[in-house]
């Protein structure tokens, strides 16, 4: 590089014809120029320039030397000035459309900038932990825990649960039959569902009452914000994320119906393959998800 630098000055005092000139073009003081020709003419036992009034005149050894690096130093300086570029690994990451709206997307949206492209695949659980375990994807957000073969775990997130619905509706609920039974005293409510199977509803109703919900179902809706979205409407009651439901819940759009003495709480997980270590640009996925997850709110 020392050799380039000064090759390079040389170049620059030959075309400028001065000293002076040379050295604002670079950037540098003037008897910086002169000490780089200096060490240049040192090394090469040869005179490059002869200084007079009209400046810097190149001497036939100079010219000589112009002619026999000028392509090529030109070149290297190309090179050496090119930005250096990473190339750019693709993570496709798998999880509910919410939770990826809501929470992955705004903590590995800042890797885009630093070489990782993501490609994210929406759909319920064991969908997407089947392609993962088939190598269709990389990562997965997983509100459950199914043991599968190839499938690794790795705790991310607990996540409070609310049991909420609009003003209307719970203007209808006994209230002392809801603290004496309170399966039944919201039995007559309509529920909103994620799914055919009620999968979260099911989960908060065995957890606090011990079975499962004999509601009817007015609503199902594979996206946890059209839950909350219909619950804000009127059309019936669901168990949601706190983090979800809390602005609805500040605004007065929807009440909390039962609050119980130990709050539901499920466990979001990180689900990766197991056989091979995961390439670079996937670890940076897992620790970007795994440190915002820490300032996550959970109430």
């Amino acid at each position: 590089m020392r050799e380039l630098d000064l090759l390079y000055t040389f170049l620059e005092v030959h075309r400028a014809g001065s000293i002076t000139a040379a050295a604002a073009r670079l950037g540098v003081s003037q008897p910086s120029v002169s000490e780089r020709i200096a060490r240049l003419e040192a090394e090469l036992g040869t005179a490059l320039f002869t200084r007079s009034a009209r400046g810097a005149v190149p001497t036939p050894a100079g010219e000589a030397l112009a002619a026999r690096v000028s392509g090529p130093v030109d070149r290297l300086r190309e090179v050496w000035a090119a930005p250096v570029t990473e190339p750019v690994e693709t993570v496709r990451v798998g999880g509910a459309s919410d939770v990826v709206a809501s929470r992955v997307i705004p903590a590995l949206a800042p890797l885009t900038s630093q070489g990782v492209s993501l490609a994210f695949t929406l759909g319920l659980a064991h969908e997407l932990l089947e392609r993962l375990a088939d190598g269709g994807l990389d990562v997965v957000v997983s509100s459950v825990r199914t043991p599968m073969r190839g499938i690794r775990y790795r705790g991310l997130v607990d996540e409070e649960f609310v049991l909420v619905g609009a003003s209307a509706l719970a203007r209808t609920i006994d209230r002392k039959r809801l603290a004496a039974d309170p399966a039944a005293a919201l039995q007559h409510l309509p529920l909103v569902a994620y799914d055919a199977d009620l999968s979260i509803v099911r989960r908060y109703w065995r957890s606090q009452f011990g079975n499962r919900p004999a509601n009817p179902v007015a609503v199902t809706v594979p996206d946890l914000r059209g839950v909350l979205a219909a619950v804000v409407a009127g059309s019936g009651v669901s168990a949601l994320p706190r983090y979800l439901a809390e602005p609805a819940i500040g605004a007065g759009t929807v009440e909390v119906l039962h609050r119980p003495e130990e709050a539901p709480i499920n466990t979001l997980h990180l689900a990766i393959p197991a056989a091979e270590p995961p390439t670079p640009a996937t670890t940076r996925v897992i620790d970007a998800l795994a440190e915002r997850a820490r300032d996550w709110d959970v109430f």
